[in-house]
């Protein structure tokens, strides 16, 4: 991926990583237009920093046809998409009552971003140097035991990417998965404040910094992350189990 001169959708980006990555792209010379459900925050965003702006829910497929047909009628050069809305929540599978918050992840997690693959394809695939990129999380290769489900739909995300990537070879359409570590947001209430977490600004400055110097990366790890990452091949994973579980017990 070029780190200026690109056209970039990045719904699930009114704040945490999503504003952070938004915010450095634009400063780096792109064009970059942010999506999410609220519109007084994507007003703010746009007075704010001059930002581009498309209401989306990515949990309705009718929010995210009308969102491509806006972004691409106003932005036709679109050549990066950045699937980064997301959610997390805690679960408790002994109790019959997780499936709700279950279903409410894999909705966001799973189905939103297949969504925007199968709207946003075809489209990226007519621009001559074009970007999917998918947000999984170092959870998806060592989980945390409150999250289940959340670990589960980011692991999907992994072999998604995966295989989307071998499907599109050939194509002018490059697929990176960032994989984020535990980063100060509030992804989870009160991770923006955990002395144990990545600093926003840190993560988002190593990911641009990967993205300038690794143009042709399938993943993009920044060294937080590769503890979690490269765990069960590197002989480490009930280390890293123990290890990322303790933070939550202590």
């Amino acid at each position: 991926m070029n780190i200026s001169g690109n056209t970039i959708f990045v719904p699930g980006a009114t704040s945490g990583i999503g504003l952070a990555l938004a915010l450095r792209l634009q400063a780096a010379g792109n064009t970059v237009v942010i999506g999410g459900r609220r519109g007084a925050v994507l007003a703010q965003l746009a007075a704010d920093h001059g930002f581009a702006t498309v209401t989306i829910d990515t949990t309705d497929r009718e929010s995210v046809l009308a969102a491509r047909d806006e972004v691409v009628s106003e932005h036709p050069e679109l050549n990066v998409l950045i699937a980064m809305a997301g959610v997390m929540a805690a679960e408790d599978v002994r109790e019959a009552s997780f499936l709700a918050e279950a279903e409410r992840i894999v909705e966001t997690n799973i189905n939103g971003p297949l969504r925007l693959v199968s709207v946003f394809t075809e489209h990226l695939q007519s621009r001559p140097d074009s970007t999917l990129m998918t947000v999984s999380s170092g959870l998806a290769f060592t989980p945390l035991a409150v999250t289940p489900t959340y670990n589960g739909s980011k692991a999907f995300i992994h072999q998604f990417s995966e295989t989307i990537r071998l499907q599109l070879a050939g194509t002018s359409v490059s697929v990176i998965e960032l994989v984020p570590p535990a980063v100060q947001t509030e992804l989870m209430p009160g991770g923006s404040g955990n002395d144990h977490y990545l600093p926003l600004d840190a993560f988002a400055d190593e990911v641009m910094e990967l993205l300038e110097t690794q143009p042709d990366a399938t993943e993009i790890l920044v060294d937080a992350v590769k503890f979690l990452r490269f765990a069960e091949v590197e002989g480490r994973y009930a280390e890293a189990i123990a290890a990322v579980n303790s933070l939550v017990a202590g």
